[in-house]
């Protein structure tokens, strides 16, 4: 086992010339430092007209990569400003570290055989500055071989197809969901490229469509995260890094033009990749549509289309469930309306006055509880044990139908062996990285970081995991403290509307309270965990996204989790009896409410699953519409706001509108509020029926919500590969043994409390004669 140190720059000179050929290869790196051109933008006083291809100025250099940077007027890059006040000192040093950085930067990208052209566009308080970046393709080849890519070798005729379609073609009706797309990805066979098995290829001896769009764009990100611009001891290496320290503000690759289609109308197969997604997917028309997860994969990648295959296929399977589920709480309300028990309590008017609930509490009257007692016969009654099992092998079904789904589009985009054989390290791994190994499968000397220290960095981010989840269990009872008070607070108040609902506006703005904790502490943890997974060193990106998703999912589930398995198994439990009430730091145990404790779960349910969602859904729409509009705003000169109205005098350059839109921020967020609304509907469901049926509206809605982001308000995120959804489908698993558990308890605990119904009916009556009889006996007893 042999190690060596790594140098910073092993990646600008890693080949000379093959020895077995007359010249240089095409993996070779060896030609000299290409040219920089500067191109500035002309005064916005006239018009300026670009082409809307992805080229550089000479119409044919196509543009694969765009680094951005902001810089003030009085600035120009490479020189350095003149003198300056004393309280600008210290901002001029930060420029001129970041001028230095980058200009060491695109020396080394030139160096490595990148080709480069800027741009600059002036603006009121900034200039933006473009550089354009092109691999040639001997760059191409090389790092195509470096990275394994997968190129084709022979074509396949397109077999892919739903089973739904298969169906409906056997039974001879039409399938209202499928849809013609044009242009359908052509299927191949593929292998990893050689260099010297370069004629083998289909499409070899076009060098500029022979790597596709997206297979550029990974070329260049790791040339980019692998560049040093400084000491790659102290980290400093890799875009990454100077996009977190501001030396730039952007980096992206560029979409296929716009996704608008012209008013003229063109023929739907000289649609562009985008404008076919745009058409096909993310309008909201096409809701009841199958969507195109080939183009979506060909445009975005697999990593991207794989999660949206899921999300596809787990609101397909909402479907059923949301009809048992709706059917179940219509037969609650026909039971609601029949139960004897109810019917008594609502008539009763004053007939019978109860006993106050504590020492300050006034008396109450039976009948208050009449709404309260009806909505627990909503969910408490017998069609909910049957829906507790239905979910349960719902949920373990539908695992088991994802697995072959993953896997048959594993084999399809041919990424089945992409974790275990061709996943790279990861470029921030790779160039911070002390020393290197073989790896023992693939024989390939690779950057090392050694177990242990990666396994004492994992220890110590498990103490601050346990620490943030023990903040989280004090607001849990924080918020348990909170509805006891403000339950004694309202009973005090002396209004009878309100004191008979005190312990209703104690539970609900109780929810209400805890949600707001959930979205606060949420926003922190995230930014440690980012933190403690970086500092961890792992070595591949699917290794890093697992160990990220799992201290945020672990920390989410106790977060969100917490006060419904509270309700759910622990509220009314440890009450005690009158005399000898049970306490909690001195204040008196809560105790369920006249209609249960399942209606309160149901209402905890709904303010933290959908009120989540609404709130979640409401940020998708809003929150990128006001963050495009200032980006638009902050980068438009006013003289060119001023013209835009006027019959499209001033054209933009594609990577302008580019910039113009939102980095993309990954797909974390989407998975976990997937995976936490999973949690909500197979754990708790017999407490809220109707929880899928929300799901499934919600689901329809984000997939739109998520295709419109990526297709038209985020820039072209650079395409990643993968296996499937990763540490997510063991997560899932976990949530659904968990899910059988917790129904085979609460299918017991209903069970039990349908038996035991009658008995606290007739519990109630005996109290409420009782507490007649003491007050008669005191208003007959002589003075």
């Amino acid at each position: 086992m042999q190690r060596k140190k790594i140098r910073a720059d092993d990646h600008v000179n890693l080949m000379g010339e093959d020895h077995n050929a007359k010249g240089p290869y095409y993996g070779s790196l060896s030609q000299g430092p290409t040219e920089i051109l500067e191109l500035s933008k002309p005064d916005q006083a006239a018009p300026v007209t670009y082409s809307t291809a992805n080229v550089f100025s000479d119409g044919r250099t196509r543009i694969d990569f765009v680094l951005v940077w902001e810089a003030d007027p009085q600035e120009q890059e490479g020189q350095n400003g003149k003198a300056r006040a004393e309280s600008e000192v210290p901002r001029s040093r930060r420029v001129d570290f970041h001028r230095t950085w980058r200009k060491k930067f695109l020396n080394k990208l030139q160096a490595a055989g990148i080709c480069i052209e800027k741009h600059s566009v002036p603006g009121e308080k900034k200039v933006v500055h473009y550089a354009l970046l092109n691999a040639p393709w001997n760059v191409l080849c090389y790092y195509a071989e470096d990275l394994q890519l997968r190129l084709p070798l022979q074509a396949l005729p397109n077999q892919a197809s739903n089973w739904s379609d298969r169906v409906a073609k056997r039974l001879g009706v039409p399938n209202l969901l499928q849809e013609e797309v044009p242009n359908v990805p052509q299927d191949y066979y593929t292998c990893h490229f050689k260099v010297n098995k370069l004629a083998w290829f289909l499409g070899s001896n076009e060098q500029d469509t022979f790597f596709s769009s997206t297979q550029r764009h990974r070329i260049l990100y790791e040339i980019l995260a692998t560049t040093p611009y400084g000491h790659p001891k102290q980290g400093q290496v890799g875009v990454d890094r100077l996009l977190s320290e501001g030396v730039f503000a952007a980096a992206f690759p560029l979409h296929e033009g716009l996704f608008a289609v012209p008013a003229i109308g063109l023929a739907p197969d000289s649609l562009t990749e985008r404008q076919v997604l745009f058409q096909y997917w993310a309008r909201w028309g096409k809701w009841n549509r199958y969507q195109p997860l080939d183009h979506i994969r060909r445009y975005f990648g697999e990593k991207i289309a794989l999660y949206f295959a899921w999300l596809g296929f787990y609101t397909g399977w909402l479907l059923p469930a949301a009809a048992v589920g709706t059917l179940v709480f219509i037969a609650g309300i026909f039971l609601m309306l029949s139960d004897i028990p109810a019917q008594e309590i609502c008539a009763s008017e004053g007939q019978y006055l109860m006993c106050p609930l504590c020492k300050e509490c006034p008396y109450w009257q039976l009948s208050s509880i009449c709404s309260m007692f009806k909505a627990g016969r909503l969910f408490d009654h017998g069609g909910t044990i049957f829906f507790s099992i239905f979910m349960s092998l719902w949920a373990v079904t539908f695992l088991e139908y994802w697995k072959r789904k993953n896997a048959s589009l594993a084999h399809h985009w041919d990424c089945s062996d992409f974790e275990d054989i061709e996943e790279r390290p990861r470029p921030q791994f790779a160039a911070t990285a002390p020393t290197t190994m073989e790896n023992p499968i693939t024989g390939v000397e690779e950057p090392y970081f050694p177990k242990r220290n990666r396994a004492n960095r994992v220890m110590a981010g498990s103490m601050v995991i346990i620490m943030m989840i023990a903040v989280v269990v004090m607001f849990l009872i924080s918020v348990i403290l909170y509805r006891a008070i403000i339950s004694i607070l309202v009973s005090r108040s002396g209004n009878f509307l309100f004191v008979a609902s005190a312990s209703r506006i104690a539970s609900l703005t109780g929810s209400v309270v805890n949600l707001i904790f959930i979205l606060i502490l949420s926003k922190i943890y995230i930014g440690v965990a980012h933190f403690l997974t970086k500092w961890e060193m792992h070595r591949t990106q699917t290794k890093y996204d697992d160990a990220f998703t799992f201290k945020v999912f672990v920390f989410q589930f106790v977060n969100f989790y917490s006060s419904p398995i509270y309700i759910a198994f622990f509220k009314g439990r440890f009450v005690g009896y009158p005399g000898h009430y049970q306490t909690l730091l001195g204040i008196r145990n809560e105790d369920c409410g006249a209609g249960g404790c399942l209606i309160e779960l149901a209402q905890e349910l709904l303010v933290i699953m959908v009120g989540k969602q609404v709130i979640n859904n409401v940020q998708e729409i809003v929150i990128p519409k006001l963050k495009g509009w200032w980006q638009k705003y902050r980068l438009r000169s006013r003289a060119r706001r001023n013209k835009e109205p006027q019959a499209g005098l001033v054209q933009q350059a594609p990577w302008e509108s580019n910039y113009e839109l939102l980095g993309c921020e990954g797909l974390f967020d989407e998975y976990l509020e997937m995976v936490l609304q999973f949690g909500f509907i197979t754990i708790f469901v017999a407490a809220c029926p109707l929880a899928p049926l929300f799901a499934l509206l919600n689901n329809w809605a984000e997939i739109r919500l998520d295709a419109q982001k990526f297709v038209c308000e985020y820039r072209r995120p650079v395409a990643e590969r993968a296996q499937g959804i990763g540490i997510w489908f063991y997560i899932l698993e976990v949530i659904t043994h968990l899910a059988v558990i917790s129904n085979e308890v609460q299918r017991w605990g209903t069970g039990a409390l349908e038996a035991r119904h009658s008995t606290r009916w007739a519990s109630q009556r005996t109290r409420a004669a009782w507490t007649t009889l003491q007050n008669t006996t005191t208003r007959l007893r002589p003075s």
